[in-house]
C-alpha cells in the first residue's frame, strides 16, 4: 500500500463558527496543483474531509491528474474520522479497508501529522510537520501503526 498524505492547500482567514467553509486562497490552489505534480496517475481512490478547503484541494489535485492522463480520473471519497479535531486512531481504521491500495488522502493539521506519526512511529508523541500543501508518500502492505515507511516528501516552494 502507498498512502500519500496530503494537507490542503492555504484556506481564507479563520473564522471560529464557519471553520469548515473556509475556501482555499489562489496561493492554495497553486500549492495543491504543485503537490498534484509528484503524484502517480495510477491512484485507486482520493479520500477527503468534508470541509470546504480539503475539497477544493482534491479537486485540484484531480484536474491536474486527469490533464496528464484524462482516461485516469481516480474516484473522490468524502469520508468522516479526518477533520482537524478528529482522532488519528479513527482515521486509521477509514484506513485499514484500503489495504493494498494506492490512496491519496488529503485533510489537515494537527490529524494529518498525529496520524503520520502513529503510521511512522507507532505513537501520538512524534506527529510530522506539515505546511500547506506538503505532501508525504508512506508505504507498507497494511496501513499500521508503527509499521509505514516514509519513502517521499514535498513541500510547496511558490515564492
Amino acid at each position: 500500500m502507498r498512502l500519500w498524505l496530503l494537507r490542503h492547500g492555504q484556506a481564507t482567514a479563520y473564522v471560529a463558527r464557519d471553520d469548515h467553509l473556509r475556501p482555499l486562497t489562489e496561493r492554495g490552489r497553486r500549492e495543491a496543483r504543485a503537490a498534484a505534480v509528484w503524484l502517480p496517475s495510477s491512484l485507486d481512490r482520493v479520500l477527503c474531509s468534508p470541509y470546504v478547503r480539503a475539497q477544493q484541494t482534491a479537486e485540484e489535485v484531480l484536474a491536474v491528474l486527469a490533464a496528464r492522463q484524462p482516461a485516469c480520473r481516480p474516484p473522490l471519497l468524502t469520508i468522516d474520522g479526518v477533520t482537524p479535531d478528529d482522532d488519528p486512531r479513527l482515521a486509521l481504521n477509514q484506513l485499514a479497508g484500503h489495504a493494498g491500495e494506492d490512496i491519496l488522502l488529503v485533510c489537515h493539521q494537527p490529524i494529518i501529522g498525529a496520524l503520520a506519526g502513529l503510521l511512522l512511529h507507532g505513537n501520538l508523541q512524534q506527529p510530522q510537520g506539515f505546511n500547506t500543501g506538503s505532501l508525504l508518500c508512506l508505504e507498507a502492505e497494511l496501513p499500521l501503526a508503527g509499521l509505514m515507511t516514509l519513502r517521499a516528501a514535498h513541500h510547496p516552494d511558490l515564492h
